[in-house]
């Protein structure tokens, strides 16, 4: 029997939209730091604005809207579940436009949402490694589920970035609910504690994780080395950036390469899909041609939704929609793949 590769799509694949993007990432963001590209401003269609945010803005609606392609673009699964990809949508996007209370309260979920989700992603690309390596799919899981959590939401709790995450709660302010309110002003007192609470939390937690793989690898678990790269890097990544956030680009680096894994996931997934959804199977330059309808579509709509005017409620809801569709359709992919990864 063949034994399995371990890497996910391919050697060159991998390590090009997978493995490195962190520290690429992390390059990038230290590169326009302090450049005219960062700092800037520009006018785009009556929108100050920056390059840098117009560019990072894109991408990551240009990879929100990418889940369709997971959900709705795969026939079997969107005659399996129904209610959830066609029901549920336009349902969600009355409710948002008709209350202003759960349009805000949909804005504050997708913010810590995305810190979730970000988590999940790089632990489901992480299980697969470890199942390519050639071991049991349920062991070591879920602790490297909460140790992938960690490595995101800790810095965030513990770091320079907390006050740019809860200041989404002062939106609040406008319905009268100043209890959610009043959040950030406690979290801002209270962001020394915190930060020694997670970080002693955290460095129990890394140490029983070691100290139980080591115990696993004395029973014959294979450590995948690609797994300990990109945890390591990831997670070393998402300390610097949300930590500290010593060149003020941390929201450009950790949306860059979560985005850019995505979307290579998509398109290493769901190519054959795309293929046969636009019904381009046999024709010469197949690959090519979905190549281009996959990426021009989501990257059209991530420069309409980053550009889009805020005060168009109507629209801007509809992103929210999107927003919050994929962290559960997403989320949904990854868990009926989970007896694989």
């Amino acid at each position: 029997m063949k034994p399995r590769s371990p890497y996910l799509v391919g050697v060159a694949y991998d390590w090009a939209f997978f493995l490195l993007p962190p520290l690429v990432g992390l390059v990038l963001g230290i590169l326009i730091a302090g450049t005219p590209f960062t700092d800037e401003l520009v006018l785009i269609d009556d929108q100050e604005t920056t390059l840098a945010a117009v560019c990072i803005g894109s991408l990551i609606h240009a990879h929100l809207v990418a889940v369709i392609f997971r959900s709705h673009g795969n026939a079997q699964i969107l005659r399996l579940y129904p209610i959830r990809f066609l029901v549920v949508p336009p349902l969600l996007w009355i409710a948002i436009v008709s209350s202003t209370w759960l349009a805000i309260t949909a804005t504050v979920v997708v913010t810590f949402w995305d810190v979730w989700h970000s988590g999940a992603q790089t632990f489901g690309f992480a299980r697969i490694y470890d199942r390519n390596a050639g071991n049991p799919p349920e062991l070591g899981r879920r602790l490297d589920y909460w140790l992938n959590q960690l490595l995101y939401a800790g810095p965030i709790l513990a770091g320079a970035t907390m006050m740019d995450h809860v200041e989404v709660f002062e939106s609040y302010q406008d319905v009268g609910a100043t209890f959610f309110a009043s959040i950030p002003a406690y979290a801002s007192g209270s962001s020394r504690t915190l930060t020694y609470v997670v970080v002693a939390a955290g460095t129990i937690f890394v140490g029983f994780y070691l100290a139980y793989y080591a115990q696993l690898r004395r029973r014959g678990y294979r450590v995948p080395l690609l797994k300990v790269y990109l945890l390591a890097t990831t997670g070393l990544c998402s300390i610097y950036s949300w930590g500290f956030n010593t060149w003020g680009e941390a929201f450009f680096i950790m949306n860059f390469f979560h985005a850019v894994q995505y979307l290579a996931l998509v398109w290493a997934t769901e190519r054959r899909t795309i293929i046969e959804r636009f019904r381009l199977a046999g024709r010469r330059r197949a690959g090519a041609l979905a190549a281009l309808l996959f990426f021009g579509s989501v990257f059209a709509y991530g420069i309409w939704a980053e550009l889009l005017d805020a005060d168009l409620e109507s629209l801007w809801a509809a992103t929210i929609v999107v927003s919050l569709m994929h962290f559960w359709y997403d989320g949904f992919v990854w868990s009926v793949r989970r007896q694989q990864v």
